[in-house]
């Protein structure tokens, strides 16, 4: 159990240096400077740098370790319920990030710099993740330092297979995250946490279940075993796909693009009632017989 232990005093190091500079941005940033960049740096570093640790825990852990999958799926759970807790608002993912903008709750250059700010937080979560491996503080980090640079590609399915699970899985995030939009943190973050163990445990055997172009790129585009072009359909178009998918059904159109719905139209609840005619000063003859072929006058 020992390497366990330093892989939690890894994660417990994660959160407390990531939240440290979250405070420090939000104490010394422009609120827009803070918000659209340096929260998500800091929230998708924290995220990538956990994803890889669990990453080496579920591949190496369970012939190396001893861990069995009850214990991975609690660790997963808990780690997911921590940054939920944590991000401060950050989206740490650049699917969440373009729903904002199609459903114009966020503007073309905000969105383009969450982007870059999540880019450039999960290119230094992998790193310094992979400085820290180096330092062997454990067996398992020993043999994962050895083994990075000639790992294995986190696809092991056919593309289109990939494709379709990693776009279903993005499509039932997104879909929870609308519906659980505008609720408080207490319940938002314990659901998403759970339904990302769920598709962590159906989904991962077969791709890993990133639902993170960004995290995805990082871990696993330079590993062997596909192509650049067999990544981006499974880890980029297929989230991206899930998302508009989820965005569509969920307002029926997507907001920063169509005024209108698309795919079914929205009756008022309320009938107008229709208005009888009222009988004018001679009280028997009808309006509209009165009325017919006159004008005003």
């Amino acid at each position: 159990m020992a390497s366990l232990n330093v892989s939690l005093c890894f994660f417990l190091a994660t959160f407390a240096l990531c939240q440290a500079a979250r405070r420090a941005a939000k104490a010394l940033l422009p609120g827009g400077a803070y918000a659209h960049f340096a929260r998500e740096a800091a929230g998708t570093a924290q995220l990538g740098a956990c994803c890889l640790e669990m990453r080496m825990l579920v591949e190496l852990g369970p012939w190396a370790g001893g861990f069995g999958p009850d214990l991975l799926l609690t660790l997963v759970f808990l780690l997911l319920l921590v940054h939920g807790a944590t991000l401060d608002g950050a989206s740490a993912n650049p699917t969440v990030s373009l729903q904002r903008f199609l459903l114009a709750e966020a503007s073309l250059p905000g969105t383009l710099l969450e982007l870059a700010a999540q880019t450039l937080g999960v290119q230094a979560a992998g790193a310094l993740t992979r400085l820290y491996w180096a330092w062997g503080l454990s067996d398992l980090h020993v043999l994962q330092s050895l083994m990075d640079p000639h790992c294995s590609s986190a696809l092991r399915t056919a593309v289109p297979h990939g494709a379709l699970l990693e776009g279903s899985c993005a499509f039932l995030l997104h879909l929870a995250l609308l519906r659980l939009q505008g609720s408080r943190a207490i319940h938002r973050a314990p659901a998403v946490a759970l339904l990302l163990t769920a598709v962590a445990g159906t989904a991962g055997p077969l791709t890993s279940a990133f639902l993170n172009p960004a995290l995805a790129a990082s871990v696993t585009f330079r590993c062997s075993g596909h192509s650049v072009l067999e990544y981006v359909q499974v880890y980029w178009l297929g989230p991206v796909t899930g998302m508009l998918l989820a965005v569509l059904l969920y307002h029926g159109r997507l907001p920063r693009l169509f005024q209108r719905n698309l795919l079914y139209s929205q009756k008022s609840k309320y009938r107008v009632p229709r208005g009888r005619p009222v009988p004018g000063p001679g009280g028997s003859q009808k309006p509209e017989e009165g009325s017919r072929g006159r004008g005003p006058w």
